[in-house]
């Protein structure tokens, strides 16, 4: 996956995308769109995608997951982000390699944006990926590598979450803060813990540029 090359595809993605990082709460990057340093001065993050509606030239993406685990050594907007993908074992042939390109900014669209960002794809492979979204808790679990489970921020009113709404960050314009509740990364040499740090869940509407 060395020099990644755009090539604009036909696909689309809607579902949700959350994640996990190293950040004391909450995480400048929403705001700053990447150009302010993560309070660690680094960024570590999972993030889970849950693919709700979705398909690559024709094949379908329709509940899958996807988790990827991401290294990022300044600020977000400068890239070099050193990623692995975990992709659901349920899916096709044609759908682990669309989401690969995806993923990798390699089919452009909306997440051609990946393409100037991940300077390495450390590694991509099938995984038991498994989401749960209940209320206002979000979990992973990537057999022994990825156990997430993050909280949305309890805000002034019970039933309205803490978000920041209508913004240009890159995963999407409403974004719900959460705080991580258990969350332990262990692979690729990584062992992180994330408890008690920033959190994000994001609805996702994302489209090729075909």
């Amino acid at each position: 996956m060395g020099n990644r090359e755009m090539t604009p595809a036909n696909w689309a993605i809607k579902g949700e995308l959350f994640l996990n990082c190293s950040c004391e709460l909450f995480c400048p990057c929403v705001v700053s769109l990447g150009a302010h340093p993560p309070t660690e001065g680094h960024c570590h993050a999972w993030m889970a995608i849950a693919i709700d509606e979705g398909n690559f030239e024709g094949e379908d993406l329709s509940g899958l997951n996807v988790g990827l685990l991401v290294d990022i050594p300044g600020r977000m907007g400068e890239g070099n982000w050193r990623v692995g993908a975990y992709v659901d074992e349920r899916a096709s042939e044609a759908a682990y390699n669309g989401l690969l390109q995806i993923f990798s900014g390699a089919a452009g669209g909306t997440t051609g944006l990946f393409t100037m960002l991940v300077s390495e794809i450390i590694g991509a492979e099938r995984a038991p990926v498994e989401i749960i979204r209940d209320g206002k808790k979000r979990s992973i679990k990537i057999g022994r590598k990825i156990s997430g489970e993050i909280e949305m921020i309890d805000g002034a009113q019970p039933d309205h979450p803490v978000m920041i709404s209508n913004s240009k960050y890159w995963m999407g314009p409403d974004i719900i803060a959460a705080v991580g509740v258990k969350s332990k990364v262990r692979d690729y040499g990584r062992v992180w813990d994330f408890g008690g740090k920033s959190a994000e869940i994001c609805p996702i509407d994302w489209k090729g540029a075909a």
